[in-house]
């Protein structure tokens, strides 16, 4: 004889006879449908239903073409398994109908570019290209909603691998496990390996054949780098007079702080310690100097922020180079000091990581150097140690 049903099970089972009557099928338990990659995705395009995560890389306008800005409504999304894809073939497009539009598409909502996001809908070709049609449920990876997103940025796929042991830490406990972590297995490039490198990790989303200037925002043609008025040359954001190391293998050519810059802005910048305010500069609008303090453009102060943090932790003076320490002064001149550490963790916190510069530290970390910037993957650790 089968025991006598608890409460919560007799109610589960009247409930099931309700359905059954009403609707003529059992009901079962909801249960999240486990996200598949888009490479699944893009392999298993046979009606089936299933809800698809990735990064939101642009907006299909054609079965070739993936628009990055200038959105021209809300009706598609492009997805790929990493933030920054250019490259077409790697990308689910997804159909968003007209009830999540307001919501999730592009034209009202920018902001998505780079965010990973779950998607719900029918793996089915969308612009004669893999795709995930007849969508019905949108949510951001983790599932929050969109009036109240999480803190944009940053990617937490490293932390039971790459960032372990540093994982939970806070202070000196924390700086000391990352400089341990982003020193181990580096490997370092030549100051000329440096302009292949940079012609690849800061390339134009929209032009493979160009590369993107840090302060000006220029597209400039990736062959052009020298020394002449309108070439590009290679920005150190933590001025190489800052401690002296030049242009050596180390620090002075350390690509998580190394970009390019176009030749007259890169030499307007100096080796000014950042902070806000000043004058214009009159060929990239958008960046101020005075005497002692250089201030990028409202799009980059994050970059810049993450940038001196790391150099701050990865150098520490036991490798023969100096202890590079990030301070809250400017005018530090040639000792190994960068500031306004006051300025730079607001920037960090006001511009948190894009999706250029998460797919900036995949390509340096997989590609080149074999370390990664932890503050662009936890941009909130720049105020557990500071």
């Amino acid at each position: 004889m089968r025991p006598p049903l608890g409460p919560r099970r007799r109610a589960a089972w009247i409930l099931t006879f309700v359905l059954l009557a009403v609707t003529g099928a059992a009901a079962v338990p909801a249960e999240a449908a486990v996200p598949i990659s888009v490479a699944t995705a893009r392999s298993t395009q046979d009606g089936s239903s299933a809800t698809v995560r990735g990064y939101v890389v642009g907006q299909p306008t054609s079965s070739t073409t993936v628009v990055t800005s200038s959105f021209p409504n809300d009706y598609a999304l492009a997805l790929a398994d990493a933030p920054g894809t250019t490259d077409t073939s790697r990308m689910v497009y997804v159909q968003v109908p007209s009830a999540f539009r307001s919501a999730w598409g592009l034209r009202s909502n920018p902001g998505l570019m780079g965010r990973q996001i779950d998607v719900t809908g029918t793996l089915a070709a969308y612009f004669s290209r893999p795709g995930l049609t007849s969508s019905t449920a949108f949510a951001f990876a983790g599932g929050s909603d969109p009036a109240n997103p999480p803190p944009s940025g940053g990617s937490g796929e490293y932390d039971s691998t790459y960032y372990a042991s540093a994982i939970g830490k806070t202070g000196s406990a924390l700086e000391s496990s990352l400089h341990t972590i982003i020193s181990s297995g580096v490997t370092k490039l030549s100051y000329d390996a440096v302009w292949n490198a940079l012609k690849v990790t800061d390339r134009d989303p929209a032009n493979a054949s160009r590369v993107i200037c840090l302060y000006s925002g220029f597209s400039l043609p990736a062959s052009d780098n020298g020394g002449g008025a309108d070439q590009w040359n290679r920005e150190h954001v933590w001025a190489k007079s800052h401690g002296d190391f030049g242009t050596a293998t180390g620090p002075g050519t350390d690509l998580h702080h190394l970009r390019p810059e176009d030749v007259t802005v890169n030499s307007a910048r100096g080796n000014l310690d950042f902070d806000e305010g000043g004058s214009q500069n009159a060929e990239a609008p958008g960046n101020f100097a005075d005497a002692d303090s250089w201030e990028p453009r409202d799009a980059v102060k994050g970059d810049v922020a993450r940038m001196i943090f790391y150099m701050s932790v990865r150098y520490e003076g036991g490798d023969g180079w100096p202890d590079l320490e990030v301070n809250d002064l400017v005018g530090n001149g040639t000792t190994p000091h960068i500031g306004r550490l006051s300025v730079l963790l607001r920037w960090n916190a006001e511009d948190p990581p894009s999706a250029f510069e998460m797919r900036r530290n995949d390509v340096i970390y997989t590609d080149y150097q074999h370390n990664r910037n932890p503050f662009v993957d936890h941009p909130e650790w720049a105020e557990a140690i500071w």
